[in-house]
């Protein structure tokens, strides 16, 4: 049990057929650690391990790419496209399982902010429209991002067997349920959003046509694992390559969104923001957390600079979340959980540790928007 200023982060919740004993999830954070060919190791087991022990209810996995084709976005990205990668994870569900807590796979597909994929040297995206900003150091990436091709029917057909076939994979390694990435501009988010989705079929235009692809890729993954195992999206504004980036549409476009993806089928939204608690679009107005909750009609995960558990607290007794995920502070305590648990201290988070060489601070930040 929480003392009692964090009380309501410490009672359990169910998502679909899965239990979580607490509201406390460690936030999926890219780390590239993974072998050559994409297969979970040991160091990987030990790491989430580390954080089921230390309290955290629900761990999400980093990113994994679903496919040999272009869905891989960093060298040394874990996978689980195939049975061998399938098989590599067991162990990590294993002593996740273990230790007490439940596991969720973040299925992703980077589009055209791939920089690094041995499958392939060219990218493809929705549209033939230059990434912004530059390719991140921290995972080896280096300038401008390549312009990528346009996918065709096929392409987009393809994305979805591959994010179906996937998450059997993840249910088939033993997975409490799957997060399909469709935040940050990875390629969902990249259909999404008007500046990088100028298609004029039934995949752009409209909001409608837009969420067309996330929408189609939820029913198909649904179709594949059942209606009891837990399927959930993330959904971002901001973008690892755009952090400023605001939907155009604000408020009325965020209610279509999110009803639209809870009617395709999700278990439940996962809102990353880089301030969860901050008004969604502008100086007043509802958190896009709220809005989730609001339009949404499911379960609410809220992510985003919530290290402060009194702040994670107030997101939770406002109704506006019901589940909140930690990056940064889980990194500068895996055992945050049990810690706020206990009233300790918490150490406080210090970038340097985690730079590496000509990363700068703002790369960092980019890095961390998922956390």
């Amino acid at each position: 049990m929480g003392n009692n200023k964090t009380e309501t982060l410490f009672s359990e919740i169910k998502i679909g057929n899965t239990t979580l004993n607490n509201r406390i999830g460690l936030a999926p954070m890219t780390r590239t650690s993974a072998t050559e060919h994409g297969l979970a190791t040991e160091e990987m087991a030990q790491y989430y391990a580390n954080f089921a022990r230390g309290g955290f209810g629900l761990i999400m996995t980093e990113g994994t790419y679903t496919d040999e084709y272009y869905s891989q976005g960093y060298l040394n990205q874990p996978g689980i496209a195939t049975k061998e990668q399938m098989d590599s994870w067991r162990k990590v569900v294993s002593v996740v399982h273990n230790e007490g807590a439940k596991i969720i796979m973040q299925l992703m597909h980077a589009g055209a902010l791939s920089q690094g994929n041995r499958f392939n040297s060219s990218t493809k995206g929705p549209s033939a429209v230059k990434p912004k900003g530059e390719q991140l150091a921290f995972y080896g990436g280096q300038g401008d991002f390549q312009m990528p091709e346009e996918m065709t029917q096929i392409d987009i057909d393809q994305v979805i067997q591959q994010f179906a076939a996937s998450a059997k994979n993840a249910k088939e390694a033993g997975f409490d349920g799957v997060e399909i990435h469709g935040a940050n501009g990875y390629v969902l988010d990249q259909f999404l959003t008007d500046y990088t989705n100028r298609r004029t079929d039934k995949y752009g235009g409209s909001i409608e046509n837009r969420l067309r692809l996330a929408v189609e890729v939820i029913k198909a993954v649904r179709n594949e694992v059942g209606n009891e195992f837990p399927v959930g999206i993330r959904i971002s504004q901001a973008k690892v390559n755009d952090a400023d980036h605001k939907w155009s549409g604000g408020v009325a476009e965020a209610a279509q969104i999110f009803n639209a993806l809870q009617q395709a089928g999700v278990d439940f939204l996962h809102i990353a923001e880089p301030q969860a608690a901050a008004p969604a679009f502008g100086g007043t107005g509802p958190t896009l957390v709220k809005l989730a909750k609001d339009h949404g009609n499911t379960i609410v995960i809220a992510n985003g600079s919530l290290g402060d558990p009194a702040s994670a607290d107030s997101l939770r007794t406002e109704g506006e979340a019901d589940i909140v995920t930690i990056g940064k502070a889980a990194l500068a305590n895996q055992d945050w959980a049990n810690r706020v648990a206990a009233d300790r201290e918490l150490n406080d988070f210090d970038f340097q540790q985690y730079l590496l060489p000509k990363a700068t601070l703002k790369e960092f930040e980019y890095r961390t928007l998922k956390a």
